[in-house]
């Protein structure tokens, strides 16, 4: 479990984050109301499976190195709260202690922290995690938590956590939102909400907040998350409260504030992303009968352009999870980054739809997601050849609800939890492998074989074997077939 050592967090995934000595750092934290100083003369690494890298500190940069990655991880706040006799002041909508905000660094959120200490004169700490976005999504969120007035940064990594406990579930229950979807918005914002809560309780925090519109979905998916795992902590949702209505009235805000209004260019799309997906709204996309430009996809080459000769990629799979790619087994996020670039390289995984929002009406959105489409693809063909009939009829039939409780955000409900012990156990032989041909826009399955296999070819020959005789359809099709002549006879004697 990550730790809170004087106001600060530090937990570090195995694999994760590795400090050498130069990487040392003496940083100062400050203890809410108090004006005592703490250093801390190292940064140490410390194993969790639960909440993944995490770094946090006041008045100090610190750097995150993972491989490929540098993100700067960070904290510090030189504003400080208006006190009167050391007591903070009320807000104009309340008192909160103390609030984790579930923080981009991007215009919305910005402007949430100084407008959550002017309304509940509350301390901010904002949250950051790290689901696969990218690292230009993460980098300079230091400067810009500093900025805005919060006091206090936390980012976690919480890749590896995301993929095997809330994507790889989903992918074993086979579980497909409207017949399209496959949940990567859904399943992205519980692992988060989960990482808030446990930060909440880390640095003494009675609330939390996002910036969710009040016409999404993603409103229900935090606050149910927040709800399950403390329902004592208060939720602040400022887009449901404030009287910004839009981009402009943001920026004015901004600059009443004095925080940085972001140079970044602004998209026409909304987007979100994560190890999972890409999705897509808004502009063009708004009306149904305009097809997407070819310049908006962004993981995903344009199956036109994709390469002119196929790639076989190989599955390994083990109790209905893979495990491997082309016989190297890999951990969870790391094989799906792999399997990502895979399929985007042939432009698969392309999802355009319209989809039923959870709040009652029809959006149009446009999904990019090769890995996710390679993976189902492989593991409910392996399916084929170790479930029987009925299994996979109640299989799928569960799938349904399974789709409709993680894209209404009830993740943490005891029916899904429930429905996945099912899950867990019904694909305990669904081990093997399946090879799968990629090209141009389309996944094709070329080969599955399993240790569990139903399938007998001795059985399945058309010719004549010592454990099915031809002969004996006879009698059974007379049987399974009384109830259709009965009904006939019925007809004939009216």
């Amino acid at each position: 479990m990550a730790q809170l050592m004087g106001g600060s967090l530090f937990s570090t995934a195995p694999g994760g984050f590795h400090p050498s000595k130069a990487e040392s750092v003496a940083s100062y934290c400050r203890i809410s109301g108090s004006t005592k100083l703490h250093s801390f003369q190292e940064l140490g690494a410390k194993a969790s499976e639960i909440h993944g890298n995490s770094i946090a500190c006041n008045m100090a940069s610190v750097l995150r190195s993972n491989k490929k990655s540098v993100i700067q991880a960070i904290l510090p706040s030189e504003r400080e709260l208006e006190t009167t006799n050391g007591i903070t002041t009320r807000g104009l909508r309340g008192q909160l202690n103390k609030v984790v905000l579930a923080y981009s660094g991007g215009l919305d959120t910005s402007v949430i922290v100084p407008w959550l200490r002017e309304n509940y004169g509350c301390e901010v700490v904002c949250f950051t995690a790290d689901v696969g976005q990218g690292v230009m999504e993460l980098e300079g969120l230091e400067k810009k938590a500093r900025a805005s007035g919060a006091c206090q940064l936390v980012v976690k990594d919480l890749k590896e956590e995301f993929v095997r406990d809330y994507i790889f579930p989903c992918l074993r229950a086979g579980a497909v939102y409207e017949r399209k979807y496959l949940l990567g918005t859904s399943m992205a914002r519980p692992v988060i909400a989960k990482a808030m809560v446990d930060v909440a309780k880390e640095v003494g925090a009675d609330a939390v907040s996002h910036g969710c519109t009040g016409k999404g979905n993603d409103q229900v998916r935090f606050e149910l998350a927040f709800f399950a795992l403390n329902p004592n902590l208060n939720v602040v949702a400022p887009w449901r409260e404030w009287d910004i209505t839009g981009r402009e009235d943001a920026i004015e805000y901004a600059k009443k504030h004095n925080v940085p209004v972001p140079v970044t260019k602004k998209s026409i799309y909304s987007r979100d992303r994560n190890l999972w997906h890409l999705s897509h709204e808004g502009d063009v996309l708004e009306d149904p009968a305009n097809e997407p430009k070819k310049d908006m996809y962004m993981i995903s080459t344009d199956p036109e352009d994709a390469p002119n000769e196929p790639e076989y990629v190989e599955i390994g799979i083990v109790g209905g999870l893979p495990v491997s790619i082309n016989g190297e087994v890999l951990s969870p996020a790391s094989l799906l980054t792999k399997v990502n670039e895979m399929g985007g390289k042939h432009g698969i995984g392309r999802i355009d739809m319209v989809e039923n929002r959870l709040v009652g009406m029809k959006s149009r959105g446009v999904y990019e997601t090769p890995g996710g489409t390679i993976l189902f693809a492989a593991t409910r063909e392996l399916e084929s050849l170790t479930l029987d009939r009925e299994t996979i009829q109640v299989k799928d039939s569960l799938a349904l609800k399974y789709a409709e409780l993680v894209y209404a955000g009830r993740w943490f409900d005891p029916l899904r939890e429930s429905m996945d012990a099912f899950m867990e156990k019904i694909t305990e032989t669904t081990t093997g492998s399946v090879t799968l041909k990629l090209y141009k826009g389309s996944v094709h399955v070329v080969s599955r074989q399993s240790q569990y296999s139903l399938y007998r070819e001795d059985i399945s020959s058309f010719e004549n074997g010592q454990i099915y005789n031809q002969a004996d359809a006879a009698g059974f099709i007379r049987l399974y077939g009384l109830p259709t002549r009965v009904r006939a006879m019925l007809h004939k004697d009216i």
